[in-house]
């Protein structure tokens, strides 16, 4: 088993906190995802957790052990770095069988478990080969049989995909889970892409400041976020502002441009702005009730299954709307058209 609780963690770097009082259950066999921009503590927080730092304040569990001072060496994790840190002068096999000479294994144990784990990432015919005469895809295989080999209880990814082109991170975003799950560890993956996160993730925390500004599933984050923060990031919804809010049922009345309609969610506390999706507004070209909001087309971008459009409603906020390409009334600049908002667009904090 491998269930991770980390107990108010904290990491100063002098004025900087970059870790601010960060507390997180991880149970076993999750993937497990920290999401967030550049700067926001992901790295520093998965550093933690495989032991190259320390932190100011705070515990780190694992099944009920205190791990939080134990080095690096010693608490079973296995680690996959963004530039894969493969050793040059070694061959494939030197590589992946690295782990396992560091912790005094049998010969032949090393070449059984090796060759295993080759053959599980389809390398097995490269194990003679160095870094340097493989493909991104082909040395990021290896760096994930490197840190599968020693059967570690957590395994730790930091932005492993970033260095592959498109067509290369959507292939190994599926061998990572397979791999992950066929294993039955519990894996913690950090990345900036929402894509990644989304497609591969049990959990996802998304971190702001060192802090995490919301732990769901990825269902949950995209349908449901609670923060301006949140519903921008993961999937880019459109912020805006509202003229008024009143409760009514279990949704809200919202007042936008002079139109009125309804939110499926309760207003949170304090000053909130509306979270509208682009699919999640409709373009219309007739003002049929005062559910719609009037609004100018700025410009239309053509993308095969759907058009996007931009428009400037009738309060002077811009917004984004996708519109199927079925139903595309292919309207250009200056057209005067009507938008409605569905019920899942939400009211968020701002």
């Amino acid at each position: 088993m491998a269930d991770i609780f980390i107990d108010g963690i904290v990491k100063r770097y002098g004025d900087a906190t970059i870790i601010d009082h960060l507390s997180l259950n991880i149970a076993h066999g999750e993937f497990f995802t920290l999401l967030g921009p550049s700067g926001c503590g992901k790295t520093t927080l998965l550093r933690m957790i495989a032991g190259f730092i320390i932190p100011d304040e705070g515990r780190l569990m694992l099944d009920g052990v205190d791990i939080t001072r134990l080095p690096a060496h010693k608490r079973e994790t296995g680690m996959v770095f963004q530039d894969y840190a493969l050793f040059p002068d070694k061959t494939v096999f030197d590589n992946v069988a690295y782990g396992l000479r560091v912790r005094k294994q049998s010969s032949s144990v090393i070449a059984d478990k090796v060759g295993r784990m080759l053959e599980r990432v389809e390398l097995g015919h490269l194990a003679k080969r160095y870094p340097a005469e493989l493909s991104g895809g082909q040395r990021q295989r290896v760096a994930l049989a490197r840190a599968l080999v020693i059967e570690p209880r957590v395994l730790l990814m930091d932005e492993p995909l970033s260095n592959l082109d498109a067509k290369l991170r959507i292939q190994m975003r599926d061998v990572i889970r397979q791999l992950q799950q066929e294993s039955n560890i519990t894996a913690i993956f950090v990345t900036h892409d929402q894509e990644e996160a989304l497609s591969m993730s049990d959990r996802i925390a998304l971190l702001r400041n060192g802090r995490i500004d919301q732990l769901d599933t990825p269902e949950g984050l995209y349908a449901r976020p609670h923060t301006a923060y949140a519903a921008d990031f993961i999937g880019a919804a459109n912020l805006l502002n509202i003229e008024g809010v009143s409760q009514a049922g279990d949704g809200c009345q919202v007042q936008l441009a002079g139109a009125r309609f309804g939110v499926g969610n309760v207003a949170p506390q304090g000053q909130c702005s509306l979270a509208a999706r682009p699919e999640h507004i409709s373009l219309h070209q007739a003002a049929e009730d005062a559910t719609r909001v009037p609004a100018t087309v700025l410009h239309r971008r053509y993308l095969g299954y759907k058009a996007t459009y931009a428009l400037k409603l009738a309060d002077g906020q811009n917004v984004n709307v996708d519109v199927p390409a079925a139903q595309d009334p292919q309207l250009g600049p200056n057209a005067p058209v009507f938008v409605s908002f569905s019920a899942e667009c939400r009211l968020v904090q701002a």
